[in-house]
């Protein structure tokens, strides 16, 4: 129906999540319908942001350096480390502004049903991470099976550590929600009203 560069433009929109045949044809044609100086610009960048975010060698947040601007400020409390799935929950978590400690980034969930499972997230970080400084560790992840299957499991290896408190979010997240997704009063709330596992 389309030239064979359009399909193929659609077809690469289509990765994207939530864009369906219908979405991807509405942006391939407004990208046709801006300046080619604009689109170069929008391609440059595309490629800028690949060559230049990797994860931050400690907690596996996106940056553009070694470490992460959280990782590397010397105010922030280092005794208290908060699990979170996707950069985008710390994200969630940062726009409160009322946790001060660090985060620890999975980069996904377990899910052994989609063939994920604990060696293929940044679960070895996390467990290096922890030394007898570290008081507590926040588990954030999101209110889904795949979150409460990763949830038991840092709770299951960090049960022997008997002087390290682990909790999760309290109630207030529906299940199946995720953090991005949650208005900043409801995870306020949940983030004071974290539970002890």
């Amino acid at each position: 129906m389309y030239p064979n560069t359009l399909e193929k433009l659609m077809e690469y929109l289509r990765l994207l999540p939530s864009v369906g045949q219908k979405t991807a044809e509405r942006y391939a044609m407004r990208l046709l319908e801006l300046p080619k100086e604009e689109i170069e610009a929008f391609a440059n960048q595309l490629l800028l942001v690949k060559e230049k975010i990797h994860k931050c060698t400690i907690c596996g947040n996106l940056t553009e350096s070694e470490k992460c601007k959280i990782c590397e400020d010397p105010s922030r409390d280092k005794e208290i480390i908060c699990v979170v799935q996707q950069t985008k929950d710390l994200i969630a978590i940062e726009k409160m502004g009322l946790y001060n400690g660090v985060y620890h980034v999975l980069h996904g969930a377990i899910s052994p049903i989609k063939g994920i499972l604990p060696e293929d997230l940044n679960f070895q970080n996390l467990f290096d991470r922890i030394n007898e400084n570290t008081k507590e560790i926040i588990i954030a992840t999101n209110s889904t099976m795949e979150g409460d299957t990763t949830a038991l499991y840092i709770c299951k290896i960090l049960k022997p550590n008997t002087n390290l408190i682990v909790t999760r979010l309290a109630s207030g997240l529906p299940t199946g929600s995720n953090l991005d997704y949650a208005d900043e009063l409801t995870l306020m709330h949940a983030f004071k009203g974290r539970i002890k596992q």
